[in-house]
C-alpha cells in the first residue's frame, strides 16, 4: 500500500480523503492557493504546499506545478478528488510519465466519457438508450442554432465537457436559442476550459438516477446500487438518496448492468459513476459519466457500509476489488443534503461572508457530516460555496427522511445566507415523503417551497428577550479604575432618573418592523409589550441556547449575535432579525436609475455601449462567481449612461454598476 499521497484538490473532498488515508496509515500531502492558506484541510494534511493564486487557472488547475509538488515531496500517488482536474486526461498521463499512480481510471477512459458528445458515440454503439440530439464536433454558432431548431423544443444546451449545471441551459422558444448558446460557451469555457456544447431534447419531468460503479485493474467490475438526485436547483443536486426509491428489482439490475456495460466499454479503472434519465414509464436514457469519486459517495458508503475512498487507494494499488456483486450489501436507506452558502429566495445566488457561527450536529453511525470549513472560516468567490454535506442513515426512507429533519434543526449557521431552511421544506414535503420527486420537483412545488411561514408571537417575543439581555443590559465587565460601577449614570439596564425602567425599541426581520416596549424586573425576568398586550417572560441564558417560559409554555432555542443581527434558529425556520438603526435602505442611498451588483463576483461582459437605448429585459452585464453566471437585465426600457466597471474586475455585492436613465412615459390628458 501506498505510504503518501497528494491530494489535488481542495475543501471537503481533500478532508474527506485525508481522513481515509488516516486511518490507512497513509500519509497525505496538501496544495492550496492563496485563498486557502489557512483552509481546514491544509491544517489537517501532514504536508502542505503553496500552489499560487485563488483562481482556479492560477492554483489548482496548474498540473505541471502540482506534478512538481508530488516529485518534492515524494508521494507515490495523487488524488484528484473532484472538480478541478479530475478529469482531465492530462493528469494520469504526466502520472504515469512520472512513475506516479493516479487514484482514478486511465487517462483514455477518462477522454473517451470526458466529452459528452463522444460518450455518446460510444454508448450508441454499446446499444446503451440515449437521448435524441446533437453531438457533433461542428461547433460555430450558425451550426448549433441549426441543429437546436432540428432538435425541437424543449430542449437542454449544455457543456460537452462539464457537469454541476456549469455550461447549461434550458431553451423553450427559438427567440432565446442564439443568447442561450453565447452563455452555455462562456461558462463553460470558464469552468472546464473547453466550449463545446452539445443539444439534446429535454425530457420533462424526469428523474435523474445514477449508478456507482468499480472496476480494478483484473477485469472484475460491480455496482454498488443506485443513487436518485432528482431534487436540483439550476441543474445541480442538493438532495441524493440511496438506493433510488420506487425502483422495480428488473429496473434496479438493468441500470445496474448497462452501467458495468458502459465501464467496461472503455476498460474503466476505479470509481465512476453512469447517470441515466429515467421517465414516467421507467425507461431510462444514457446522459453521462463521470469518471471521478462523485460528492454524493457518502449515501452509497451509509447503504454498503463500505468505505469507498479505501477502495480507490486499493484499487489504484493494484489489489482487486473486494467484494463480488453477489456479496455487496444493501442496508436501510440514506439521504444527504448539501449545505450551500446561498440565498434560494433570491434565485440561489451565492453567497459569500464569513462563518462567524458554526454549529452542527453530533456525529454517529446513523448521522455524518463531511465538510471542509469550521468557525471563523470565509466562504470565498473563487470557489464552489458548498459549506457541507449532511448524511443521515435509517432503516427505511422514512426513518431517514425524520432523521435528516432532525439533523438539519441541529446544524445552525450565522454569518452568511443558507438554503438550511430551504431544505427543511423539501424533506417535509408530502410529495418528496411520497417519493413523487422529478428534476422539476422546486418548480413544481415553489409555492410550498418558497413561501413565508406564518411568525409565531413566541419567536418575537424570544428575540426581543435577547435584545433586552444582551444589547441593553449586556453582562460587559466595566474597568473599576477608570468608573464608578455603582452610579445610576454607568447603568447599561434601562434606569432614568424620575422614570421607571422601560423602553422602547423596533427589530426587524426581512423589510416588516416589530415595536416593543421592555420593563425589567429582577434578572431573568421582564415583561414585553406588543400590540397592546403585556407577555411576562422568565428566561435564562447559557451559551448559545436561551431558555423561556412564555404563556406557561417553557422552551429552548438557539441563537447567535454579530454584527447587528440576532440569528435565531428555530425547528422550521432560521430568523434574522436587525437590530434598530441597523438596516440597509438602498433607497436612500442610491438613486433609483442606479443598477447594484446581485453579488460579489467578477465582471465578465458588458453587453450594451453606454448611450445605446435598451428595452426591459436587455441583457446589460454578465457578472460571475462561483464559475456561474448571472445576467443583471434593463429593469425597463432606457438608456446606459455610463458603466462604473470593466471586464474583469471583482465586485461587491450592492455595488453600482450601471447609471441607468429609464423613458419617462408621457401622461395623455
Amino acid at each position: 500500500m501506498f505510504t503518501k499521497i497528494l491530494i489535488a484538490n481542495r475543501g471537503e473532498i481533500a478532508c474527506r480523503v485525508i481522513k481515509t488515508a488516516k486511518k490507512m496509515g497513509i500519509k497525505t500531502v496538501a496544495v492550496y492557493s492563496e485563498a486557502d492558506r489557512h483552509a481546514l484541510f491544509v491544517e489537517q494534511a501532514d504536508e502542505a504546499y503553496f500552489l499560487g493564486g485563488s483562481e482556479p487557472s492560477e492554483s489548482y488547475l496548474k498540473i505541471e506545478r502540482i506534478l512538481e509538488i508530488a516529485a518534492l515531496s515524494n508521494v507515490e500517488a495523487i488524488h484528484p478528488g473532484y472538480g478541478f482536474l479530475s478529469e482531465n486526461p492530462t493528469l494520469p498521463e504526466l502520472c504515469d510519465k512520472h512513475d506516479i499512480a493516479f487514484i482514478g481510471p486511465p487517462a483514455a477512459a477518462i477522454r473517451a466519457m470526458g466529452s459528452k458528445s463522444e460518450a455518446k458515440n460510444i454508448m450508441l454503439n454499446a446499444n446503451v438508450p440515449l437521448v435524441p440530439g446533437y453531438h457533433g464536433e461542428e461547433q460555430d454558432i450558425d451550426t448549433l442554432t441549426a441543429k437546436a431548431l432540428d432538435v425541437g423544443f424543449p430542449q437542454l444546451i449544455k457543456a460537452s465537457a462539464g457537469g454541476g449545471g456549469k455550461g447549461m441551459r434550458i431553451v423553450r422558444k427559438a427567440d432565446d436559442i442564439q443568447q442561450a448558446i453565447s452563455a452555455a460557451k462562456r461558462e463553460a469555457k470558464s469552468a472546464f476550459g473547453d466550449e463545446k456544447l452539445l443539444i439534446e431534447r429535454y425530457i420533462e419531468q424526469p428523474r435523474h438516477i445514477e449508478v456507482q460503479i468499480f472496476c480494478d485493474q483484473h477485469g472484475n467490475g460491480v455496482y454498488l446500487y443506485d443513487r436518485d438526485c432528482s431534487v436540483q436547483r439550476r441543474h445541480q443536486k442538493i438532495i441524493e438518496e440511496a438506493p433510488a426509491p420506487g425502483l422495480s428489482a428488473d429496473t434496479r439490475k438493468k441500470m445496474g448492468e448497462a452501467a458495468l456495460n458502459c465501464a467496461q466499454a472503455i476498460n474503466y479503472v476505479g470509481a465512476g459513476t453512469v447517470e441515466f434519465l429515467l421517465d414516467k414509464n421507467h425507461d431510462f436514457y444514457f446522459m453521462e459519466m463521470n469518471t471521478r469519486l462523485q460528492v454524493e459517495h457518502p449515501v452509497t458508503e451509509m447503504i454498503t457500509q463500505q468505505d469507498l475512498v479505501e477502495w480507490q487507494l486499493k484499487v489504484a494499488n493494484g489489489e482487486p476489488l473486494p467484494f463480488g456483486q453477489a456479496d455487496i450489501p444493501c442496508v436501510g436507506h440514506a439521504f444527504e443534503s448539501r449545505i450551500y452558502a446561498e440565498n434560494p429566495d433570491n434565485n440561489f445566488l451565492p453567497a459569500t461572508g464569513k462563518l462567524d457561527f458554526l454549529h452542527q450536529p453530533e456525529e454517529s453511525t446513523q448521522v455524518r457530516v463531511d465538510s471542509g470549513v469550521r468557525q471563523g472560516d470565509e466562504i470565498s468567490v473563487f470557489y464552489d460555496p458548498m459549506i457541507a454535506k449532511l448524511i443521515v442513515w435509517g432503516e427505511n426512507r422514512r426513518s431517514a427522511a425524520q432523521k435528516m429533519y432532525q439533523a438539519l434543526n441541529k446544524l445552525h449557521i450565522a454569518g452568511v445566507d443558507t438554503n438550511c431552511d430551504f431544505l427543511r421544506k423539501i424533506i417535509l414535503h408530502p410529495s418528496f415523503l411520497k417519493e413523487e420527486i422529478t428534476t422539476e420537483f422546486i418548480d413544481t412545488h415553489s409555492v410550498a417551497l418558497f413561501g413565508k411561514s406564518e411568525l409565531d408571537i413566541t419567536v418575537l417575543l424570544i428575540t426581543a428577550a435577547l435584545y433586552v439581555d444582551n444589547i441593553v443590559t449586556p453582562k460587559t465587565p466595566i474597568n473599576s479604575s477608570t468608573v464608578n460601577p455603582h452610579s445610576p449614570w454607568n447603568a447599561t439596564d434601562f434606569w432614568q432618573l424620575n422614570g421607571s425602567p422601560v423602553t422602547r425599541f423596533t427589530l426587524t426581520l426581512d423589510t416588516t418592523d416589530y415595536t416593543f416596549e421592555a420593563t425589567t424586573g429582577r434578572e431573568g425576568t421582564l415583561s414585553i409589550r406588543y400590540n397592546d398586550r403585556v407577555y411576562p417572560i422568565l428566561y435564562s441564558i447559557k451559551d448559545n441556547a436561551i431558555s423561556t417560559l412564555i404563556n406557561g409554555s417553557k422552551q429552548t432555542s438557539n441563537f447567535f449575535i454579530n454584527n447587528n443581527i440576532i440569528t435565531l434558529f428555530k425547528e422550521h425556520s432560521t430568523l434574522k432579525f436587525s437590530l434598530p438603526n441597523t438596516l440597509f435602505h438602498g433607497e436612500e442611498d442610491h438613486p433609483e436609475s442606479s443598477l447594484l451588483a446581485p453579488l460579489h463576483g467578477k465582471i465578465v461582459s458588458l453587453e450594451i455601449e453606454p448611450g445605446k437605448r435598451v428595452t426591459k429585459g436587455d441583457a446589460l452585464v454578465i457578472i460571475e462567481a462561483m464559475k456561474m453566471e448571472h445576467t443583471i437585465v434593463a429593469p425597463a426600457s432606457g438608456t446606459i449612461k455610463a458603466y462604473y466597471c470593466t471586464v474583469n474586475d471583482i465586485v461587491d455585492a450592492e455595488q453600482q454598476l450601471i447609471e441607468f436613465e429609464p423613458e419617462q412615459i408621457i401622461k395623455q390628458d
